[in-house]
């Protein structure tokens, strides 16, 4: 196929596309209208069309025949376990977990909340929400239990799923007490709290409200799957937003399963059996697409992997994984590509395996730098494709479609706009950029079916948010260019929020915290370029007047306070003391120039800068403490 047709019909056609791509999808009821508009002018696709997710990851592979293919493949090596599992047991497992919720009083509608770890019974658990309609929010085991609250109180679930125990590389994180500490915080308590124990010696305090995950699935029988609306809320997955307080991104089913089998077949280029492993965590969206729902969609093996590609139990597991499972398509960060190279720099563990199954690596979730692009080349001579989206999209928005046609690689660009993405760059007035102008990453509506639905409880955030600054428009947050043959560069957000290690995460929360240190005055949190996580957070305070505080005593505290208030995830390890913050006549803290300093970037001093002194001495500053460029 030739890609410029191909995308062509998209955007001047898309009912025809997309009515063609949902018929590769199997309905209980066919969509007939397939482009309208919610109460708020929103574009909805396919609203009077029936289905149900789980059915088409699993139901329909039995009911053709293939029951007997390895539907999952649970790669262990921080337990040294691997289990493969059928479409036929995977099925088995997730209709009674579902009948089991039902038990617990859940209905089609309402809400569950899955803190897991990367274990089989987290993509169970997943399932059996969409088997009986049930919102599922999903939620990353790093996060600590305030933010577990948070989300709580925002979705409200009946039940909240979780294990005893997630795994780092040197240590056992009990759940439980975090799960329970997060529901004495919330304001809204769950029913029930359905708990894996995965016996390994993690502490697991019993509550009234506490379900045993084994005996609720083999005390229930299989129950059917409910047909719901195209529209219906598949999940809620929070990302960080620029007020601290994160946003529910809203999926809906139709759209979701149609886009879903579109990106395997075109974008990933992936046939029917073939193995399919994208190194993520299902707390993540690029879990909720592309381990669990996106191949057990397309009948492709998935791999779930709980692990790290370094340490566990050196940098070769990755390429273990690829060569003992005969993966043929893979996904993952560039931060994981720069961790092995970082350990493995003349790739000697790469030539230990038969890579020989992989065809295509793609690599997103942060921009990916060239160095690494052309170190993975280098040592494994196939497409390493680095593509562009976000959780509000829910897949590829950006991006060399392997599926279509294999267009030359751009190192520095996420290729081109995928087929339903109409992607402009604009100015600050909204007047579309020429070519190799840098401005603001847009996608002109209706966004193509998958994408969000709304911010869960909160239409008025969704608009402002998205839709308001360019009418017409969705507006991404991120900035960049597009070239003269249409490769779109992303330059990086434009607001307050930051990317570690291909994890959105708001600035503006971790101010907050560093604020309620008793000894800090003010401070300001921005993120700095990270040779290893792409970005990290550094906090610089002022603080008070008569305070004696020892720097390494603050830096300790506020490390911990952001860990315990966020999670391990946030990865701020620096705090900075200075004297003062740099700040326009209006009091606007220049994080933009901060940055700037920070990486060694060429700076303007702004015109409205209260005091152009303070340059020297945040510099002089940075240099004390090795920070960014000056650590060397």
């Amino acid at each position: 196929m030739n890609y410029e047709a191909f995308y062509k019909q998209s955007i001047e056609n898309p009912e025809a596309f997309w009515t063609q791509q949902a018929d590769a999808i199997e309905w209980y009821q066919k969509p007939s209208v397939i482009l309208s508009k919610d109460e708020n002018e929103y574009p909805l696709w396919f609203k009077d069309g029936q289905l149900n997710l789980c059915y088409l990851a699993l139901d329909k592979h039995i009911q053709d025949g293939h029951g007997d293919q390895v539907a999952m493949i649970y790669d262990s090596p921080v337990t040294q376990t691997v289990k493969k599992y059928t479409f036929n047991e995977v099925k088995t497992e997730v209709a009674q977990l579902a009948g089991g919720l039902l038990s617990l009083g859940l209905k089609t509608g309402e809400t569950a909340v899955i803190y897991m770890p990367m274990i089989p019974q987290a993509a169970f658990a997943m399932l059996a929400c969409a088997r009986i309609g049930v919102t599922h929010s999903v939620v990353f085991g790093g996060f600590a239990p305030h933010e577990l609250a948070i989300r709580i109180d925002d979705c409200k679930p009946r039940v909240i799923l979780t294990a005893s125990s997630g795994i780092e590389i040197d240590r056992l994180i009990a759940y439980k007490p975090l799960v329970d500490e997060a529901i004495e915080l919330a304001q809204h308590k769950p029913k029930k709290v359905v708990v894996l124990n995965r016996k390994l010696g993690a502490r697991i305090p019993f509550k009234k409200y506490d379900v045993d995950y084994d005996a609720l699935v083999y005390g229930s029988e299989e129950t059917p799957c409910v047909p719901v609306n195209a529209t219906h809320p598949l999940y809620v997955l929070y990302t960080s937003g620029t007020t601290g307080k994160p946003k529910g991104i809203v999926r809906d089913t139709g759209g979701y399963a149609t886009a879903l089998q579109f990106s395997m077949r075109y974008i990933y280029g992936v046939q029917q059996d073939e193995v399919f492993w994208a190194a993520s965590d299902v707390g993540w969206v690029v879990g909720h697409s592309f381990i669990v729902y996106g191949p057990l969609i397309n009948r492709n093996t998935t791999v779930l992997f709980e692990g790290k590609p370094i340490r566990t139990p050196d940098a070769s597991t990755f390429w273990r994984v690829i060569a003992e499972h005969k993966v043929s398509v893979m996904f993952t960060a560039p931060t994981a590509i720069r961790a092995i190279k970082k350990e493995d720099p003349n790739g000697e563990f790469i030539k230990q395996y038969d890579l020989s199954s992989l065809r295509t690596q793609f690599l997103a979730g942060e921009r990916c730098d060239v160095a690494t692009l052309e170190w993975y080349r280098e040592h494994i001579p196939i497409p390493a494709i680095d593509h562009w989206w976000q959780t509000e999209s829910g897949w590829p928005m950006i991006c060399n479609m392997m599926g279509v046609e294999y267009l030359p690689i751009k190192p520095g660009s996420s290729g081109k706009a995928v087929s339903g993405y109409h992607i402009k760059i604009l100015g600050e007035n909204g007047q579309e950029l020429a070519a190799n102008e840098e401005g603001y990453v847009v996608v002109q509506l209706p966004l193509p079916p998958g994408t969000l639905l709304n911010i869960w409880n909160d239409t008025e955030r969704f608009q402002a948010g998205y839709l308001n600054k360019f009418p017409g428009y969705y507006f991404s947050g991120d900035g960049g260019y597009k070239d003269e043959e249409g490769y779109i560069f992303i330059t990086g957000r434009v607001d307050d929020v930051i990317n570690v290690a291909g994890h959105r995460l708001s600035t503006a929360e971790m101010e907050e915290i560093v604020a309620s240190h008793p000894s800090v005055a003010e401070g300001a949190v921005i993120g700095i370029n990270d040779e290893l996580k792409g970005q990290i957070p550094l906090a610089m305070v002022v603080t008070k007047s008569g305070d004696s505080i020892e720097h390494f005593q603050l830096q300790h505290e506020i490390v911990h306070l952001v860990r315990e208030k966020i999670g391990a995830v946030a990865a701020l390890r620096d705090v900075v003391i200075v004297q003062r913050l740099p700040k326009t006549r209006s009091g606007k803290i220049l994080r933009k120039l901060l940055r700037s300093i920070a990486d060694g970037e060429n700076f303007q001093i702004p015109s409205t800068i209260d005091d152009e002194a303070i340059i020297e001495e945040i510099q002089a500053d940075f240099e004390r403490d090795k920070i960014g460029v000056f650590k060397k």
